[in-house]
């Protein structure tokens, strides 16, 4: 069951970080991708900062964070 919602969440991340960045945005599968690769950098990216996040919520910020960092990474690398 954590998975599925760790997957949700992911989703939802990926929904909200393409909203939150103007032109970054991947289509609907790829911003899906990388709310859910964004979930495990917002989560490697706290865990370094020594932040916990707790419950759905916190979980969904931690998500969106680490969604919106590899938005702005793949932004750069896009126009190289």
């Amino acid at each position: 069951m954590n998975i599925l919602w760790f997957i949700l969440i992911g989703i939802a991340a990926g929904w909200i970080a393409g909203r939150l960045m103007k032109g970054a945005g991947f289509g609907l599968i790829g911003n899906f991708v990388v709310g859910i690769i964004g979930a495990l950098l917002g989560g490697f990216l706290f865990d370094l900062l020594g932040i916990t996040a707790y419950g759905v919520l916190g979980s969904l910020i931690m998500a969106v964070i680490g969604a919106l960092v590899l938005l702005f990474l793949l932004g750069l690398i896009k126009k190289k």
